[in-house]
């Protein structure tokens, strides 16, 4: 691409490029998407972007596509790479000069300098560092700040990678640059800090611009740049300047307006300097041992002192407490139990932490943080008056504890509590004490002291285990405030019932159950309390159970808000979950309301999610009846199954999950329950984690109705698993083959002519000797359904095999017999090793040579298989066989099981049918024997039982002795 006649064409297709008529916009997209491959392109793009004269929205995409370019293009091994000379060209052409006026235009070409940074820096471009050096240090403000800004991207781009030889190059440029980059901040923070005295903001604000990113610079090298950075003395002295300079910067704050243009770009910097602190500590624990107490010294006397009052803000306080959480719960200054094993950088970590909290410093800092920090403020009282739902939201939801304040509270009072709980354990019990008895709805300050420390309480429970007796707390007083109903009592009503839901687990007694049921079910009149999802025995429940549940589902139609939909849809699928059949009487309201939940949710998918897992409780619940409900499940089941659909990535598991206990407790098969299963071809190419359950579902629908089910869609089936297993782990390998075996378990005549593809791989398989035991004692099960139930088709199936492998059909037979034989140790499941001697078995009587060869195996099975399960008769002495099933029994449900559903009762069903269950081992043992020596008469059969072991043919006449 010539630079001079190109630029004009290129620079009217960006333009084109730019247009909001679509028309216009496509064809420019095809045609720049043409160029990105033409040498020269890029070249044509530099001169465009970095043309001031040109349209701002043109050179914005001229950068784009630069940029894009790079990560395409710009690496030796790429397609369509760039040369090397192009390369060089560009690489100069973008340090030329640094002087672009628009800062979303300067932010993305430092980015893409960052880009090719990481590429080459600095081998193929080692003028890159001395040039921004040097660029940083012009008196032009402009380029000056586009230098440094470039400088930083550039840092963080080569501090980001992790390849040994990376790191090394990293550590020599850090050492190269530190101490130029310690001046330029010190000298952007001093003037910074001399114009904020003299009152000049505007020119302040440039210079705080360049602290704050000649800041971000350090940070990189100091965190990133030093193997031990304990051994640098200008890295140290660094971390110790950042002290003097928050304090500085803080008192600044007090002089600062907040709607001045300095105040946030201030904060921003006072925050950064704290982030410093916190990657240094997380990234160089031992290095950061000499800065523990200062550091604590620091974030203690701001955050629970008076010092902090008048310059701390939200976020500064939130990184000084994780700052003293990491300190406090850092392993790396953990001794270990025996003291010898610990290093010395350990113990002297120690040493300092014990030295700074004693018993004054931490009663401090836990009485600030509940009396204080725990505090409702009147913004939050307020919300809640406003907007009750959204005020629960906010605060059981949030942000993570590492940027809001009340969750960071609360996770540094439970850290804090947990290492120091001797020291802290009488303060906070003296808290508790303290406030015995009711409190006066008057007195505001008093409720919220008192909700404080409930909260300490319930967030140190597992601590306070052996301190406190929660059963008469909860007796003498907290069910009393329960009920005390005026409506300036509710911050205490709210935090009781959380407070117990914190204990519940930890410790109280059953029998107090039934009265907190009842105070549950009083305060779920008032709307504006949480929903709490309580541990509780069924039984102690049920009598609470009607109204608890009207009360709860109320409550889920009058909510709006996504969040509180969903816990309260959580709680609702609790209580069906551990009532389960007992819920029946009761759902009926839920039934009719969940289908317009769902369509009022189309844009929430996990909402969506909370709704499946209802449904999931509700239909284990209702059994056989939950068919009344298809009309509504079933489009669900069809829509979060379907991969086609969008929102089946947030729906997938869960669906399948309902599909599955759908089709479990369904009585019958329907169309439409058949017809969803066109879903499953297109979920078995995904191969992904839901593979299990999937497997689990087409199981479920041939113990449903086979017939039907195989029917329509045993060949797709069948080519899926062709494919499935070209690629699959064992464990996939073996739910494929397992359901193989339950087809041929319910549907032994027609089951082998419908997987006939998948049959030869299993017969390859046993004779090969499949190494993995798993893999090979499914095999087994499968073969030994065909050979026992469908003699007709293994031996076509016998003479195909010996047909494709080239041999005689009695040798591969004896080869099958002969590894069945050997491997029968990789059969651990009774059923299927008495299937094995029953199979074999059922070659007898046979005047085969290869199978009378093979005598003296089949009978080392079948007296294993007796072994297996013989049991003996204590009052007859007789043996029999514990396997057989002569009828069906309805099990007997105690309380905490599950009822069997429906296809509990089917796979009962299918065993009365199954020959493992309805042939005795015993009997077919000795029908055989005797129409063998029938076959073969006295002598021959004589001759023929020689080969068996004296021992094994001993332990056969026991078994047999009663024919």
């Amino acid at each position: 691409m010539d630079l001079n006649s190109a630029s004009t064409v290129v620079l009217q297709v960006l333009t084109q490029a730019t247009s909001q008529d679509t028309a216009v916009l496509k064809p420019a997209e095809e045609q720049l998407k043409q160029w990105e491959t033409q040498p020269g392109f890029y070249s044509v793009l530099l001169n465009i972007f970095t043309n001031n004269s040109l349209d701002v929205n043109v050179r914005w995409l001229a950068v784009l596509y630069f940029k894009n370019g790079i990560d395409r293009y710009w690496r030796r091994v790429a397609p369509h790479a760039l040369s090397e000379e192009e390369k060089t060209s560009l690489r100069a052409g973008l340090i030329t000069n640094f002087n672009e006026p628009v800062n979303q235009i300067a932010t993305q070409i430092s980015v893409l300098i960052a880009k090719v940074a990481r590429v080459d820096c600095p081998r193929q471009w080692p003028e890159l560092i001395p040039t921004l050096v040097e660029s940083v240090k012009v008196q032009d403000d402009l380029q000056q700040h586009r230098a440094l800004l470039t400088f930083y991207h550039v840092t963080k781009t080569l501090a980001s990678k992790r390849l040994a030889a990376d790191r090394k190059l990293f550590y020599d440029l850090a050492s190269s640059i530190y101490s130029f980059a310690c001046s330029l901040w010190n000298h952007h923070t001093d003037t910074f800090l001399q114009q904020i005295c003299t009152g000049d903001e505007a020119a302040a604000a440039n210079s705080l611009e360049r602290t704050l990113l000649s800041l971000k610079v350090l940070r990189k090298l100091t965190v990133h740049g030093f193997v031990e950075p304990h051994w640098n003395a200008e890295v140290m002295g660094f971390l110790h300047a950042v002290f003097e300079r928050l304090k500085q910067f803080l008192e600044c704050s007090r002089s600062i307006r907040a709607e001045s243009i300095c105040r946030d770009r201030l904060e921003k910097t006072i925050i950064l300097f704290t982030k410093v602190l916190l990657d240094f500590l997380d990234q160089h624990p031992f290095s950061f041992t000499a800065l523990i107490q200062r550091s604590l010294e620091f974030s203690v006397g701001y955050v629970f002192t008076e010092a902090g009052e008048g310059v701390v803000f939200e976020q500064f306080i939130v990184q000084c407490m994780n700052l003293i959480k990491m300190i406090v719960k850092n392993y790396a200054y953990k001794p270990s139990k025996n003291i010898e094993d610990s290093s010395p950088e350990t113990l002297e970590a120690h040493k300092i932490k014990t030295a700074f909290f004693t018993y004054p410093t931490l009663m401090e800092i836990c009485r600030r943080l509940v009396t204080h920090y725990f505090l409702l403020t009147k913004e939050e009282l307020t919300m809640w008056e406003e907007d009750p739902e959204s005020f629960t939201v906010e605060e059981t939801g949030g942000d993570s504890w590492k940027y809001s304040l009340r969750p960071c509270t609360e996770v540094l009072f439970i850290d804090i509590f947990h290492e120091y709980n001797q020291t802290l354990t009488p303060v906070l019990l003296e808290m508790v004490h303290s406030l015995q008895g009711s409190t006066s709805v008057e007195n505001t300050n008093a409720i919220l002291i008192k909700d404080a420390v409930y909260n300490a309480v319930g967030l140190a429970a597992y601590e306070l285990f052996d301190s406190v007796d929660f059963d008469q707390w909860f007796k003498n007083q907290l069910l009393a405030e329960l009920q005390v109903s005026h409506d300036r009592y509710k911050p205490i009503r709210r935090r009781v019932i959380w407070l117990i839901g914190q204990w519940i687990s930890v410790k109280f007694k059953s029998d107090l159950r039934p009265v907190l049921y009842e105070a549950i079910c009083n305060l779920l009149q008032d709307r504006d309390l949480v929903v709490n999802d309580f541990e509780f025995r069924t039984d102690q429940f049920l009598p609470y159970l009607e109204s608890m549940f009207t009360l709860l589902f109320q409550l889920l139609q009058e909510v709006t808000q996504c969040d509180t939909k969903m816990h309260v849809l959580h709680v609702l699928s609790c209580v069906i979950e551990r009532v389960n059949m007992q819920i029946r009487p009761y759902v009926g309201c839920l039934v009719q309301y969940l289908p317009l939940l769902w369509k009022q949710s189309e844009e929430h998918n996990m909402l969506r999610c909370a709704i499946l897992t209802t449904l999931i409780h509700l239909v284990q619940g209702l059994g056989a009846d939950s068919k009344n409900l298809y009309p509504f499940l079933l489009p669900v089941i069809q829509l979060s199954t379907d991969v086609s659909q969008p929102p089946h990535v947030y729906l997938l598991e869960d669906g399948l999950e309902l599909w599955l206990v759908t089709l479990e407790n369904s009585p019958c098969l329907t169309p439409e329950l058949l017809r969803i299963f066109q879903n499953m071809s297109a979920l078995l190419e995904l191969s992904s984690e839901n593979l299990k359950n999937c497997f689990k579902i087409i199981n479920a629908y041939i113990f449903l109705s086979s017939s039907e089910f195989l029917q329509m869609y045993a060949a797709d089936l069948c080519r899926s698993f062709c494919e499935l297993l070209k690629d699959i782990t064992t464990e996939g390998q073996v739910q494929v083959l397992k359901v193989v075996e339950n087809v041929l378990k319910v549907n032994p005549v027609l089951g082998p002519q419908m997987f006939q593809p998948l049959l030869p791989s299993v017969f390859r398989g046993i004779i090969d000797g499949e190494r993995y035991p798993v893999v090979m004692s499914t095999y087994l099960g499968i073969m030994g359904r065909v050979l026992l139930q469908n003699a007709r088709f293994f031996s076509l199936l016998l003479s195909q095999m010996a047909c494709e492998l080239g041999q005689e059909v009695d040798q591969i037979l004896g080869n099958m017999i002969e590894m069945w034989v050997d491997r029968m140790d990789n059969i651990t499941q009774p059923e299927r090793r008495k299937l094995s001697a029953l199979a074999l078995l059922s070659l007898l009587p046979s005047l085969n040579n290869v199978i009378q060869d093979k005598f003296c195996g089949i009978i080392n099975i079948s007296v294993e298989g007796l072994h297996d399960v013989m049991t003996e008769d204590s009052e007859t002495g007789t043996y029999k066989d514990c396997m057989l099933m002569s009828h069906f029994e309805e099990p007997k449900v105690t309380e905490d099981e599950e009822p069997p559903t429906e296809q509990d009762k089917r796979k009962k069903m299918l065993a009365l049918k199954d020959p493992v269950h309805t042939v005795s081992l015993q009997q077919f043992i000795y029908e055989k024997l005797k129409a063998q020596q029938e076959l073969l008469g006295e002598q021959g059969f004589h001759a023929l039982m020689e080969t068996v072991d004296t021992e094994i043919v001993a332990q056969l006449q026991e078994f047999l002795q009663v024919f």
